[in-house]
């Protein structure tokens, strides 16, 4: 009906949102220089009160969808907060010298961990330089002469009393390189063993009874030889011992008043005290070792006393903010690595290597969750360690491990982070659902919003952030035209003409290149709305083969859509495929037949199990529907058969419940449909018409089709009205409506739709509940009556 049509007819100016161009001169270069962000008031009230909550178990999850700048606004945030707050303390891990293998850890204020390994790193330095010169000082000299004068001077007196008692019996002695020896005497003098063999027998048999007798006396004499040596031995290691225990400790006493205010630090002093002598002893001044490597010397000191500092914090950095991009258990918990010497493999405290809860402790941490749980045992570890307020340097597959292989226990380190974890809504619900540590450790969420208001605030600040990207990576400048453009592509990517989409990483993508177009073109002077339009258009050509493709399939009519004439039972229903980045509308020819029967309306999609739930329901509520309608008076008794043509996938939604009320209608009424008008939107049982998801894409499909056949000026699309917020059609669309070469309707329920189609009246029901014989309710009751009747015939016979 014409006027049914004119009244829902759509204006141009209805098919997307307006946008004022002069909205974007309040932006200046001030406002460029700044980092702004926009929207998400609740995420942010969310944050403001978990990121400051100091209680255990307020954590954060921020949930929303990647691109909506959520990490952009957290790190603002915590940059912010980070900054007012105190640096936290340092930790490093010092040799156990009585348990290797279980290093202690240590604390240290900010800034005091390089100054501490300077220091120890100076300390060494000095040790190598005055060991072992310093035991050639005179006095250590005249001490250590004095030990050795005791010492022979005892030795000296038994060899002389041997030597008198032999010189009685009428031997002499002697000693040769270090041996005491007996030799007979003739005449007062000692004999070589060539005067020796000329003795008699007799002789010579009296001076091995002497001898015999001379050297149990000797032995008697050097009984405690082995006593002299180990105290003089003694004496002279406790000399050495004093002698360096009193040179290393000015040394020592100097770095403890440097770091007087340090416990932890005046502990470990402590414990250097008790271990350094014996060390630089056996490393620097080793009196077997002849030549002395200074390099290795070194090496070997710092191995044993120099702390190996996990993370370096400068005095006034305030907090930490650390991303940990990729949380493995070893980024995340630290880890000891090992290393090879001559084929084997050692470890030391030296090799723990700090992790991202180390370097983010006394501040915050940012992870991702979908990351975090891809990660073998490291959820499961990271809530122990926000339990306990402790980390665990561990090797997770340690019992995996040969029992052969030297690893290390080291220390835990107390943990003080706060958490926030950046995720998809479905990996919140999940972790909501069957986690219940989850829930105790992460109370606080902070949901991003999916779409912006779109008002004047939020439009300034959005081409302010794309003139403020624009603006660090070097790009020409952006016109308040091309800013139009990307407003709209986010209207349009939201389907909302008032809701703008967070996502600012496709709009970023799509200013990428648009700059990119500009420059292969040579035109560097500034960003237009036609560089955009390239871009948008580039895009499209680039994802666009499968529309084409099924579109051409139309036109050589492999798929048969009518866009001219009128068919009875016949509708152009429309729906959009996703299939990867490719999305776009498509018409879909929805058939109906009807019978006298009382099998009610079957779904032929879902009899062959192609047809899904919602589908299905939608189909079912065409039932309700007609009973409703028609079935007052009588018992509706129908057979009808409803299809979608040439589907051969699985079909879900409701969408198309709108155009198979109105094919069948058709088939009862055996009016005929126009088939240049498309139809999209899912009904109630009440024949009101509901909204639709896709309603641009569907729109511009179906254009697409008429456009290329030839528009007439009769063809165009029925939309449900409550659609009319989520029209943001291109410019090829809204040219040809305002040229009147293709229409649009917004229809409220299913008799305004079917008067369009049908150009007849739908009819109202009078006083005495009868409609209009001539409209399309009269013509269906009608007809449905004569099933009826026929059904009620039939079993009378």
């Amino acid at each position: 009906m014409p006027q049914t049509a004119q009244i829902n007819r759509l204006n141009a100016d209805q098919l997307t949102a307006s946008i004022p161009v002069s909205i974007f001169d309040t932006i200046d270069d001030d406002s460029i220089n700044e980092q702004s962000f926009i929207g998400h008031e609740r995420a942010k009230e969310a944050l403001e009160f978990g990121l400051s909550m100091p209680s255990v178990g307020f954590n954060v999850f921020a949930m929303g969808e990647h691109g909506t700048g959520r990490q952009t606004l957290i790190k603002q945030m915590l940059n912010q907060l980070a900054k007012a707050q105190a640096t936290p303390s340092e930790w490093c891990y010092i040799n156990n010298f009585d348990d290797g293998h279980a290093p202690f850890s240590l604390y240290l204020n900010p800034g005091e961990g390089k100054l501490l390994v300077s220091r120890l790193n100076t300390f060494i330095d000095d040790l190598i330089g005055l060991f072992p010169e310093i035991f050639d000082n005179p006095g250590y000299q005249r001490q250590k002469s004095a030990i050795d004068r005791a010492f022979n001077k005892q030795y000296d007196e038994a060899i002389d009393l041997v030597e008198q008692h032999a010189f009685e019996q009428g031997v002499a002695l002697y000693e040769e390189k270090g041996e005491v020896g007996f030799s007979p005497m003739v005449e007062g003098k000692p004999i070589n063993d060539k005067e020796f063999a000329l003795l008699s027998e007799q002789q010579r048999g009296d001076f091995y009874q002497k001898l015999a007798e001379l050297e149990h006396f000797l032995a008697e004499q050097l009984l405690e030889l082995p006593l002299w040596k180990r105290t003089s031995a003694e004496k002279q290691r406790k000399l050495r011992f004093d002698t360096a225990k009193h040179s290393i400790k000015p040394l020592i006493k100097e770095m403890e008043h440097e770091f007087a205010s340090n416990l932890g630090v005046l502990k470990y002093f402590k414990t250097i005290k008790q271990h350094i002598v014996d060390e630089v002893l056996e490393i620097l001044a080793n009196e077997s070792v002849e030549n002395r490597d200074d390099k290795e010397a070194r090496k070997l000191m710092v191995e044993r006393f120099v702390p190996n500092l996990l993370v370096d914090r400068g005095k006034d950095q305030g907090a930490p903010v650390v991303y940990e991009q990729n949380p493995t258990f070893q980024n995340l918990f630290g880890q000891v690595d090992f290393a090879s010497f001559q084929g084997a493999t050692y470890t030391s405290y030296r090799l723990i290597r700090a992790g991202a809860l180390h370097k983010a402790n006394g501040g915050y941490l940012l992870l991702d969750a979908e990351k975090l749980l891809n990660q073998p045992m490291v959820w499961s570890r990271l809530k122990l360690a926000l339990k306990t307020g402790q980390i665990t340097i561990e090797n997770p597959y340690s019992e995996f491990s040969p029992p052969s292989v030297y690893s290390l226990q080291p220390e835990k380190i107390p943990l003080k982070v706060k958490v926030v974890l950046l995720g998809e809504p479905d990996i919140y619900y999940m972790l909501q659902e069957y986690d219940q540590e989850f829930t105790e450790l992460f109370r606080v969420l902070a949901d991003f919003d999916r779409h912006l208001t779109h008002d004047d605030s939020n439009l300034q600040a959005y081409g302010t952030i794309i003139r403020q990207r624009a603006n660090k990576l070097n790009y020409p400048n952006v016109t308040n035209e091309a800013l139009v453009e990307m407003v709209r592509y986010a209207l349009r990517k939201a389907e909302h003409q008032s809701k703008i989409s967070a996502n600012i990483v496709v709009v970023n993508d799509l200013l990428d290149e648009a700059v990119y177009l500009a420059q292969k073109a040579g035109d560097t002077g500034q960003i237009t709305g036609d560089h955009i339009q390239q871009a948008l258009h580039a895009k499209k050509r680039r994802t666009g083969r499968i529309s084409e493709t099924w579109l051409s399939d139309i036109k050589e009519r492999q798929v048969l859509i009518s866009t001219q004439g009128k068919q009875v039972g016949k509708v152009n229903g429309l729906t959009v495929l996703e299939i990867g980045e490719s999305v776009f509308g498509t018409p879909a020819r929805i058939t109906a037949t009807v019978y006298a029967g009382s099998n009610g309306v079957t779904d032929i999609e879902r009899e062959v199990d192609l047809g899904k739930s919602i589908h299905s329901k939608g189909v079912m509520l065409l039932t309700g529907y007609l009973g409703h309608k028609y079935g007052k008076d009588f018992p509706v008794s129908i057979s009808a058969n409803i299809a979608i043509e040439q589907s051969y996938g699985h079909i879900d939604g409701d969408s198309a419940s709108m155009a198979e009320l109105c094919a069948l209608i058709s088939a009862i009424t055996q009016l005929p449909i126009e088939q240049g008008i498309a139809i999209t939107g899912s009904i109630n049982q009440h024949g009101e018409v509901q909204s639709i998801g896709g309603v641009n894409e569907k729109i511009e499909g179906f254009f697409q089709l008429c456009n290329d056949r030839g528009l007439t000026g009769s063809q165009g699309v029925i939309i449900p009205r409550t659609n009319m917020m989520n029209l943001m059609l291109n410019n090829e669309v809204i040219s040809a409506v305002e040229q009147g070469k293709f229409n649009i309707y917004a229809v409220e329920d299913i008799d305004q739709a079917l008067a369009i189609l049908m150009s007849t009246a739908a009819g109202e029901m009078n006083s005495t509940r009868r409609y209009p014989r001539k409209s399309i309710h009269g013509l269906a009751l009608d007809k449905l009556k004569q099933f009826a009747d026929i059904l009620e015939g039939g079993d009378e016979e």
